[in-house]
């Protein structure tokens, strides 16, 4: 380590005020644990770290590992970092922040010897392409709490757009429909949002992910085949998929790729945070853990890359797959499922805590179509019935109301509620948990 340009970054940081940022509603909770940020590459993780330093800087440490002053410090020196911040400060820092640690090899260790000193509150991030949740948690061996950071919601983008939601007359909730649809379009990645090139900065993101986070990290042979299938994946999202409907569209073009391979490619697909796989509901443990699955993007801008058609519908119901998501960040206990029966009858979304199914949620762009209101009905009538749940949602792009619909023998209340409402209603109901 040499000490001369570890003081001028820590003297630097001491003196740098914090950038402008756009609050995030993710909350954590204060423990005697390692927190531990993660999520797709540039969905804020950083700017996350510079809003819980905001109000307490003068007790901080912050740590950037891919600072070129830091990238050469190893595992044994982490600690003297501390001591050189006491040196110049005069005093300890009560939180140590570590961006990008993953950086360092056999970080860990150096981690859980600093956590067992119990003099710091300890926060880590780390980037997708190099480490996740998951093997965050399996090296300080169940030390740590993870939260998943997910691009902007859409009560963030509004707020990062400067648009009030108060009481809004009918004018000013059609202009909220309005960034609704620009939101669905070009999704929540936070430059994204807040630059004119939007297309050229999604196409940046995609092709970054797609070479740093999944070929070069894994070091994949194929790049045809992580090629195909992150376009795969894009084209088809908020759909029901299977491994076999990909090895068949292979061997029709006279490629041979094993199950085993393309399970491993999936996999190395999903490290990236990329995608996300909701499994369909069963109290069948092998059934919930097997194939088909549906499929979602961590942002909806990954849409505008591969699609050759616009699909508000699909757009919709994978915007409510990620407000779940953030819910699922709060309330570790409750899992997402979505419920097909035998009949093909389909329910979007199971929303499940503990042993208690809590909600019953169907996502349809225009329920005013005969046809399509009576399908969408009948299948939450049917989950209903089987799962014992009595909260049946329809989410949609413009009608609020409640409905009784019967069946033979039987009537039940439907909530119908327009996408933006429950999005925002959604997330004031979190934040005031």
């Amino acid at each position: 380590m040499e000490i001369r340009v570890v003081r001028d970054y820590i003297l630097e940081y001491m003196k740098k005020s914090t950038p402008p940022l756009v609050e995030r509603t993710l909350k954590i909770a204060v423990a005697d644990r390692i927190v531990t940020i993660y999520g797709p590459r540039r969905a804020g993780k950083t700017y996350y770290f510079y809003q819980l330093i905001k109000d307490k800087k003068e007790k901080s440490l912050y740590l950037n590992f891919e600072d070129t002053r830091l990238i050469d410090i190893n595992f044994k020196e982490l600690r003297e970092l501390i001591r050189t911040y006491r040196e110049l400060k005069g005093e300890e820092p009560e939180y140590v922040f570590f961006d990008e640690i993953q950086n360092i090899p056999k970080w860990e260790s150096a981690i859980r010897e600093i956590l067992d000193t119990r003099k710091y509150k300890i926060y880590v991030t780390g980037s997708s392409s190099k480490l996740l949740s998951k093997e965050i948690a399996s090296s300080l061996r169940g030390r740590a709490f993870s939260y998943l950071l997910l691009p902007f919601s859409f009560s963030e983008y509004l707020r990062a757009t400067k648009i009030a939601v108060t009481l809004l007359s009918r004018d000013e909730e059609a202009e909220l429909r309005s960034r609704l649809n620009e939101y669905l379009e070009y999704g929540g990645f936070p430059e994204v949002v807040l630059n004119e090139e939007k297309d050229r900065i999604l196409k940046e993101y995609y092709d970054l992910l797609l070479f740093r986070d999944v070929i070069e990290r894994h070091n994949l042979r194929s790049v045809s085949l992580a090629k195909f299938l992150l376009s795969f994946f894009v084209q088809n999202f908020a759909k029901e998929i299977t491994i076999n409907k990909i090895a068949n569209f292979f061997h029709s073009q006279g490629k041979k790729f094993g199950k085993n391979t393309l399970y491993d490619y999936v996999d190395k697909l999903l490290d990236s945070v990329a995608i996300f796989f909701v499994p369909r509901y069963s109290g069948k443990i092998y059934v919930r853990s097997s194939w088909p699955k549906k499929i979602y993007l961590c942002d909806l801008g990954f849409a505008r890359i591969s699609k050759f058609s616009k699909d508000t519908g699909r757009l919709m119901e994978n915007c409510v797959f990620l407000e779940l998501l953030r819910k699922v960040t709060l309330k570790p206990l409750l899992e997402i499922y979505y419920y097909k029966n035998s009949r093909g009858k389909e329910v979007d979304f199971i929303v499940k805590e503990g042993q208690e199914v809590k909600e019953l949620i169907q996502v349809c762009f225009d329920i005013d179509q005969p046809d399509v209101r009576d399908r969408e009905l009948r299948a939450l009538f049917s989950a209903s019935r089987e799962l014992g749940c009595e909260k049946l949602i329809v989410i949609n792009w413009n009608y609020e109301g409640k409905e009784d619909f019967s069946a033979p023998g039987e009537k039940k209340e439907v909530i119908f509620i327009p996408l933006w409402k429950w999005l925002l209603r959604e997330r004031n109901v979190q934040q005031c948990n």
